[in-house]
């Protein structure tokens, strides 16, 4: 195996991916602090305007079909019967706490089935309106794409609810048949585990029905193209289905080994070479970590830029004098014919929402799940609280709400984006004023949470549910209400290049009422030695010519 990916890294080092690419981490029950299930999801695209979707229940009459669109494209691909009834749905969740995310990792392109009339995002959102538990979802997306085809390439899906979480991969089968092959594996509770666009699983316990399932010929189908010939033992997904290059490890992998590293003590630097070179063993699909998760470890997780790591990105020249951690598109560049990439951390400028979801068996149904949620950038994100029983979206979140084209000052994504795109020109100086406000703001919530939890167990369920709803309407106005305050901030205190003197969060004035001096913070000594190496003949101040 090692010598087939160090062969990929030599052929295909300059295919690291420029595409669109979303990161999913796991916590089994046992793995964190409250004895939650939790799975979080970055989508990440240039193209998607974060909103939260929403389905109500509904019942349908006999006959009924459902339009399916490609949620990439917004095609048409077809319709496909409708079911007796639908239960309803909030972002990535429904109404009984089970929640689905995703990464692609497209895979072999001749399985693309152009055909298909289920898309990888429509095969979640059709899940969720019908499935109840992650076994059910496992059944219901398997039979939905071995009946109508699949129209997308290879995906890993995270699938849980609040007893258990599995990983499933699937690929079609192109034009050679109708269907897909896949295997789906119970993470162990007491394991954290994640994907970012790169097949996880290698081999799988092929007795072990409870904890691994799979298509029946995901082996066999394999050897009929030529994708594999040893043993049924050593059959590897990943192997016979993904594509082992230089973006698939260091451009993937390397998320999914930040939160293992974040969250264990050694062991996991066993992997870095993996991730940085393609050598030595796969990273695995999961591990144990050695302290609890909780909602805000995920919700920091999902900000990572490397920190700490070798592949820090505040550190090298590219962030520039202000340690920025963001590269712009392009990822890979060329110099004297090499290529070079730039980092593909897990938080990333192009998120269009995140969320991290904790889902609880313990808990009155109406609270089963909660959807922390995010738009635009999780670094400069504030996750608000939604529930499995909020059944219209705030309107700081709703669909309709503005758009890629047109600025909504009353929108979540604008108004974070307003913050993060200020921040991104000048970081250092102006993360500090970021985290004050996003801080103040994620505290709130989680101390509200935790009293209103408490209150609505001694509720009815009618009037425990509004609370809840309230709830999050109301931190969902609250946060857009003080982002936009917090970007006009930045606006003026940073204006033209200079920061504003203040005392108490008040910007100062002289005796007579006029704008103290601002400060000019200048840049740092690395970027004016980089300056003098390309231009410092031109540039040296010379002393004046004396006239004699």
């Amino acid at each position: 195996m090692n010598k087939r990916v160090l062969f990929l890294f030599a052929c295909l080092v300059a295919s690291v991916a420029t595409a669109i690419a979303c990161t999913s981490l796991i916590a089994g029950r046992y793995a964190t602090a409250d004895s939650s299930v939790m799975i979080t999801y970055a989508a990440d695209s240039h193209t998607l305007y974060g909103e939260l979707y929403n389905q109500p229940a509904a019942d349908h009459p006999q006959g009924a079909m459902r339009k399916v669109v490609e949620w990439d494209t917004g095609r048409y691909l077809g319709e496909i019967p409708e079911v007796e009834h639908t239960y309803a749905t909030i972002g990535n969740m429904n109404e009984h706490g089970l929640a689905i995310s995703e990464s692609t990792w497209g895979g072999r392109e001749e399985l693309v089935d152009t055909t298909g009339l289920i898309d990888y995002g429509s095969l979640i959102y059709i899940t969720l309106q019908r499935a109840k538990t992650a076994r059910d979802a496992i059944k219901v997306m398997t039979s939905l794409v071995e009946k109508y085809g699949y129209a997308s390439s290879g995906e890993s899906f995270s699938i849980a609810d609040g007893k258990e979480v599995w990983i499933m991969e699937l690929i079609g089968k192109g034009a050679v048949e109708r269907g897909a092959v896949w295997v789906a594996l119970r993470v162990p509770d007491d394991c954290i585990s994640g994907h970012a666009n790169h097949s996880r699983i290698h081999q799988f316990p092929l007795k072990d029905k409870e904890n691994c399932i799979y298509s029946k010929d995901v082996i066999s189908f394999a050897r009929k193209q030529g994708y594999f010939s040893g043993k049924d033992e050593d059959f590897s997904f990943s192997l016979a289905y993904a594509i082992t290059d230089y973006s698939a490890l260091r451009g993937c992998d390397a998320r999914v080994w930040s939160y293992y590293n974040r969250f264990t003590e050694g062991g996991v630097d066993t992997y870095l070479d993996w991730v940085m070179k393609g050598e030595g063993e796969p990273l695995p699909l999961w591990v144990k970590p050695t302290k609890k998760v909780s909602v805000s470890d995920l919700q920091w997780m999902m900000r990572d830029h490397f920190e700490g790591t070798p592949m820090d990105m505040t550190t090298d020249i590219g962030a520039g004098s202000w340690g920025l951690p963001y590269r712009w598109r392009p990822l890979t560049y060329e110099v004297d014919s090499v290529t070079y990439t730039h980092e593909r951390a897990i938080a990333t400028q192009q998120t269009g929402f995140s969320f991290v979801a904790q889902l609880r068996d313990d808990v009155p149904h109406y609270m089963k799940g909660v959807l922390w949620f995010g738009v635009d950038d999780a670094n400069t994100c504030v996750y608000v609280p939604v529930y499995n029983c909020v059944t219209i979206p705030p309107h700081e979140f709703a669909v309709g709400n503005g758009d890629l084209y047109n600025i909504s000052w009353d929108a979540a994504f604008w108004v974070t984006n307003y913050v993060a795109n200020q921040t991104y020109n000048r970081y250092s100086l102006m993360i500090d004023d970021v985290r004050r406000v996003q801080a103040a703001l994620e505290n709130g919530i989680a101390a509200d949470v935790s009293v209103v939890e408490r209150e609505v167990i001694a509720m009815d369920e009618t009037s425990a549910v509004k609370r809840l709803q309230d709830m999050t309407y109301s931190w969902s106005a609250k946060y857009v209400a003080q982002y936009k305050q917090l970007g006009d901030y930045l606006l003026v205190k940073y204006l033209d290049g200079n920061v504003k003197r203040e005392k108490d969060e008040e910007f100062l004035r002289s005796a007579d009422g006029m704008p103290e001096y601002p400060m000019f913070p200048g840049y740092d000594e690395r970027y004016y030695r980089s300056i003098v190496n390309d231009a410092g003949d031109n540039l040296r101040v010379l002393a004046p010519a004396v006239s004699k």
